[in-house]
């Protein structure tokens, strides 16, 4: 496995850690590929029952590798093609979908400046701790392109249409704070502290409830383009099924004997 992209699973916790510092992480096509790869490989995975996607060095995720963007531009020009973007089907949108769509939680621990596709990643995270020294940037505009990387969609969800519009039109830095009070960040922690605290916010969703967190997330996706008696009708759904898991009852049985259950993750 390549080293743009590093993968490890302990305790149930899958840690995805982006690793081109000297790019600042930087999305090339090896590393759109292996992320990729390694978030479904991990959503398949019964034995992940949460994951934490972090980075390397100074940066979170900066977006598309803009220098080996020009060259594949370049060749689309000669040929022409434009295969290049063809990035968003092939890369960028399963991606997304994968943190999305993954029946367990994922917390993004961002380090640094996540800007473009890497905001859009952390954006489709569950969970977003961001170091006091962290920043977010849509970017899209300033190169001349719009919102990919599902932006336009969890980004207006997490802080309004209005706001969303702004940010995507007028791209600027947003400070961690900035981002706290307008509800991109779930916590901001000093710098230095920021890899143990998300970690250990990952661990603690590794050690719970998998089937009731899955069904959270589904519920909260649907409830976000439903009405609410279709709503209704999905809770229902879900519920009955977290009501049949293992872990229902385990935690029953824990709550009358009065003591901390020990979730399997089923």
């Amino acid at each position: 496995m390549a080293d743009t992209v590093l993968y490890d699973v302990t305790d149930g916790l899958a840690t995805v850690t982006l690793n081109r510092p000297d790019a600042m992480n930087a999305m090339n096509t090896e590393a759109k590929v292996l992320l990729r790869d390694i978030l479904q490989e991990a959503a398949a995975d019964r034995a992940v029952r949460a994951v934490l996607l972090t980075a390397t060095g100074r940066a979170f995720c900066v977006g598309q590798d803009l220098k080996e963007h020009i060259g594949l531009l370049a060749e689309d020009r000669a040929t022409g093609t434009g295969g290049t973007m063809n990035t968003v089907r092939d890369h960028y949108n399963p991606i997304v979908t994968a943190l999305t769509e993954m029946p367990k939680p994922v917390v993004a621990g961002v380090n640094g400046v996540a800007a473009g596709a890497g905001a859009g990643f952390a954006l489709a995270a569950d969970y977003r701790v961001v170091a006091d020294s962290a920043s977010f940037n849509t970017s899209f505009a300033g190169v001349a392109l719009t919102a990919d990387s599902g932006m336009s969609w969890t980004l207006p969800r997490l802080i309004g249409h209005g706001r969303a519009t702004d940010l995507l039109l007028f791209p600027r830095s947003v400070s961690a704070q900035e981002a706290y009070d307008l509800g991109i960040a779930n916590k901001v922690v000093p710098a230095d502290t920021l890899a143990d605290e998300a970690a250990a916010i990952a661990r603690r969703l590794a050690e719970g409830p998998t089937a009731a967190y899955a069904a959270i997330k589904e519920s909260l996706a649907f409830g976000a383009g439903h009405s609410l008696a279709e709503t209704l009708g999905k809770e229902d759904e879900l519920q009955v099924r977290a009501g049949a898991s293992e872990d229902h009852h385990i935690a029953v049985e824990a709550f009358v004997k009065k003591e901390k259950p020990t979730f399997l993750g089923r």
